[in-house]
């Protein structure tokens, strides 16, 4: 009965660890990209294939203000 008790933690606390190390993933790509990457990890916590679509799809800024700055 231990061992089975033992056996789930082990395996929650292994699920959550990972679950975590995939949501820096559209964190990542999003601050690449000149976005937040905190609210990013967040949404990518909750909602993870949303936020991975969302964070390929969204515009890249850090371009956009370099192109600004040119220009001005």
């Amino acid at each position: 009965m231990v061992l089975a008790a033992n056996g789930w933690w082990l395996w929650t606390v292994l699920a959550v660890v990972v679950w975590i190390a995939i949501a820096f993933w559209p964190a990542r790509v999003a601050a690449r990209k000149g976005h937040s990457f905190f609210g990013y990890f967040l949404f990518s916590l909750v909602f993870f294939p949303a936020a991975l679509i969302v964070a390929y799809l969204v515009s890249d800024k850090s371009n956009y203000t370099a192109a600004q700055g040119e220009a001005s």
